[in-house]
């Protein structure tokens, strides 16, 4: 076996779908004594254009425990469980119509050694300080991926969070930050997706992302005049709370989007309500793909192979 490349067994898991067994200890192995594994198994990745013929993008994203967001449903910590998570994500990415990958650099280093990236669109996330829950959580600061890291490692592209607060001062230095992470992106001619929210904090002190078709409609205006170019800029957007709306506000751009998933609740009903509000909203001209995360890896009823090809079917 070549040092990057961790085998692997295989098992059925209760969906009786085959789901790859991670040798975490192999893992463990190759990152203590070898951890130039990870740039030579970056440096022999086979890639791939971001768009395929179809023109259409479908991203599975695990980059939630950065954040230290590893609740899916009521299951507070559903992402804790590294092993489980890399075995998801293979499973995930080995099925058909699946495009690729949106992650922090502890999960991509270990699909590299995985080797489950070959052929697959890699998107390194950016902006991860904001911590869940945490006083400073609109203070989205660039503790991630930096461009010089995508642009060195291969990968394809760079997302980042933008999240707006105006009772908050801080927000524009997230604005700030995130034109000149744009801008840096633009340089290299990699495409950078910003997924932009109007949030609120509650009397209560938690923080809410405001889902009206206003607030998302002034979200998606001020993420598309970020930076000295929009080149190769991409929104990620959220489905508003009346779907019905969508059309509407997807007219605020003329850049290209995806659809993000977000917690969609536990129960199939809320599964089901999901695909049918991104089957609506993949008709619009902007939208080009999905990028989802807990609700196709952590389905409620356990299939994630069903629930992956599930969402590539709505493309």
């Amino acid at each position: 076996m070549r040092a990057g490349r961790v085998a692997g067994t295989h098992a059925h898991g209760g969906d009786g779908v085959r789901r790859s067994r991670v040798d975490v200890a192999e893992l463990v192995r190759l990152r203590t004594y070898h951890p130039e594994a990870i740039a030579e198994a970056a440096a022999r990745r086979a890639r791939r254009p971001l768009l395929n013929e179809n023109g259409r993008l479908m991203i599975v994203a695990a980059d939630h425990p950065a954040r230290g967001a590893l609740g899916v449903g009521d299951r507070r910590l559903a992402m804790a469980n590294r092993a489980d998570l890399l075995e998801r994500l293979c499973l995930a990415l080995s099925r058909p119509g699946v495009d690729g990958v949106l992650a922090t650099a502890d999960i991509l280093d270990d699909l590299l050694l995985l080797g489950a990236l070959d052929h697959k669109v890699v998107m390194g996330s950016m902006n991860r300080g904001g911590l869940q829950g945490a006083r400073f959580e609109l203070d989205d600061r660039f503790t991630g991926h930096r461009p010089e890291d995508i642009q060195r490692l291969g990968f394809d592209a760079g997302k980042l969070l933008l999240r707006v607060d105006y009772d908050d001062p801080g927000s524009l230095t997230t604005l700030e930050s995130t034109a000149r992470a744009i801008d840096a992106m633009a340089e290299r001619r990699l495409p950078v997706f910003v997924e932009p929210f109007i949030s609120r904090r509650t009397p209560e002190g938690k923080l809410r992302n405001d889902l009206s078709a206003e607030a998302v409609t002034r979200s998606i205006a001020i993420a598309s005049g970020l930076g000295g170019s929009s080149a190769y800029t991409w929104l990620k957007v959220p489905v508003t709370q009346n779907p019905d709306d969508m059309a509407r506000v997807m007219e605020t751009s003329t850049l290209p989007a995806v659809l993000l998933g977000g917690d969609i609740g536990d129960s199939p009903e809320d599964q089901v309500a999901a695909y049918e509000k991104w089957r609506g909203a993949l008709q619009l001209p902007t939208v080009r793909g999905l990028v989802v995360g807990r609700s196709l890896l952590y389905p409620a009823d356990g299939d994630v192979a069903a629930a992956v090809d599930t969402a590539v079917g709505l493309l």
